[in-house]
């Protein structure tokens, strides 16, 4: 019997557009993260409740069997264990890459893609045997860019909102975020105190507390551009900021590759010291880029944070239903088509004297970009989903997850006014709406004095019952049309902010 098995749903080719530049240093140290499987399986009656940090670690954490095994392997290739994360299930070794590649069959070079060069992976990965039940996936080897944002700087002279007018137009309640930590995920760029400090005056807030966390050694480091990662963080931080002002703000900042992503994720939802309430990832990718094993890893993340009571919003994507591919197919965007999670697409919002006066799918054509939404081509159709008419995907042939499931403004040319690096412009994109909904969850948690945790069941239940939702029923974001109901352009439609809360309310009695 081989000593080695294939990890299942590893298998990577070099990205497309990407020429080779030279072999990898076979001495580099590198870091390895296994994730390991769940000490138990989550049964169907854990979501409608919420497990303390403490219980959910010691239900579904790691097996300390499954760490000891990892041990004694580390241990016999005279490999060093940087850390171990019972909780996430994440154990990281450390190596020289020649040993590394040689335990797991990693097929590395370097290659070169614009102005990044980076080290890429062509084919599966092996496990040792001793490892093959315990060890769902392995990330580090590859550390190609994976993640896009999803933010688009306007073009025109167009109508532009401060984030405090958009809460006003979907009556967004009078909470402030009181006691509620929003995390906000970044793989690039960073922010100014001294632009926060005066955007906060200009839009008429007290200074709002934000912090910068650190993963794997990224970190807060502002490029000077606008148009760079900067305009992601500060549109990310100043929507969110400024719609729940006394919310504690934690910007998780990580490398921009599978590995990084999912440890600024983990991060964030395992943080014992600022306790996140609420997730925004305004990053993504078309699912056919990751790797089955890096979505399956990244959605039990997600599961993760639904079991603590930990409400993920991810931005739907900014190039209609091909999300930017060029294959001529549909494509839904990840995070957002994780059935965990809360996809948020964009639309074209038009107001007059302080009421929205038409509301439809963010569309501006083919160089302007459109709102993400579609059919999982990796995901089931969730329960929660079942009564609603999700297309049949034509590259699965088969329904799956529908995304969007909300949607806010994000078009650029209605977009939102933010100050970054010392300039004032307008921006747009999925990546808005993330944040915005953030900040509307985390004064939702604040009214009701608990956490929503994983909204979706409720929204496709109460909420959109009893019509607490701006239904767009106007546009198209390419391959799928709105319509009345849920669609995969909007969702099930804009938030009616106190609407909302008055049915939280009312379910709660």
């Amino acid at each position: 019997m081989s000593s080695h098995v294939t990890l299942c749903g590893s298998r990577l080719n070099h990205p497309r557009h990407s020429e080779p530049a030279g072999e990898a240093a076979p001495d580099e140290v590198i870091h390895v993260n296994l994730v390991v499987r769940r000490r138990n399986p989550v049964p169907d009656v854990a979501l409608h409740q919420q497990l303390s940090r403490d219980r959910f670690a010691l239900a579904h954490g790691a097996d300390p069997a499954d760490i000891q095994v990892v041990e004694d392997f580390a241990s016999a290739h005279r490999l060093a264990i940087r850390r171990i994360h019972p909780a996430s299930r994440v154990i990281t070794l450390t190596g020289r890459l020649s040993e590394l590649i040689a335990i797991f069959g990693a097929s590395v070079e370097m290659r070169r893609m614009g102005a990044n060069t980076f080290r890429s992976c062509q084919g599966e990965l092996i496990l040792p045997a001793e490892l093959a039940e315990r060890v769902v996936a392995v990330f580090g080897f590859d550390q190609r860019p994976l993640a896009r944002t999803h933010h688009i700087h306007q073009r025109t002279s167009g109508v532009s909102y401060t984030p405090t007018e958009v809460a006003k137009l979907y009556h967004f309640p009078a909470a402030t975020g009181k006691n509620q930590t929003i995390a906000l995920i970044e793989l690039g760029g960073g922010y100014r105190n001294s632009d926060l400090q005066a955007y906060w005056r200009q839009v008429g807030v007290g200074n709002v507390s934000v912090a910068a966390v650190s993963v794997d050694g990224g970190n807060n480091s502002p490029v000077g551009d606008p148009n760079s990662a900067d305009g992601e963080v500060v549109l990310d931080i100043e929507v969110a900021g400024a719609v729940a002002p006394d919310a504690r703000i934690a910007v998780y900042f990580a490398g921009n590759t599978d590995q990084g992503f999912l440890d600024a994720i983990n991060a964030a939802i395992h943080d014992t010291v600022r306790r996140p309430s609420v997730i925004s990832i305004s990053w993504g990718a078309p699912e056919k880029e990751w790797t089955p094993q890096a979505l399956n890893a990244f959605n039990a993340a997600f599961h993760d944070a639904a079991l603590l009571g930990i409400t993920v919003c991810a931005a739907a994507g900014d190039n209609g239903s091909s999300d930017g591919e060029e294959d001529g197919l549909n494509h839904a965007d990840f995070p957002a088509s994780s059935p965990w999670v809360l996809g948020c697409g964009g639309t074209r919002l038009i107001s007059e004297n302080g009421s929205i006066q038409s509301e439809t799918v963010w569309n501006d054509g083919t160089n302007g970009g459109a709102t993400g939404g579609g059919v999982s081509s990796h995901f089931a159709k969730p329960e929660y989903q079942a009564h609603i008419n999700v297309p049949v995907s034509r590259e699965t042939k088969r329904t799956g997850r529908g995304v969007p499931d909300v949607a806010a403004v994000a078009d650029p040319e209605t977009g939102y006014q933010i100050l970054v690096d010392g300039q004032m412009g307008v921006v747009g994109g999925t990546s808005a709406v993330a944040p915005l909904w953030a900040g509307l969850i985390a004064l939702f948690n604040e009214e009701l004095d608990k956490h929503l945790g994983w909204l979706n069941p409720t929204l496709y239940g109460a909420i959109s019952q009893h019509g607490a939702l701006h239904d767009i029923t106007s546009g198209t974001n390419g391959a799928y049309r709105a319509q009345s109901g849920w669609d995969a352009c909007t969702g099930l439609g804009s938030p009616n902010g106190q609407a909302i809360l008055d049915v939280l309310k009312q379910s709660a009695k």
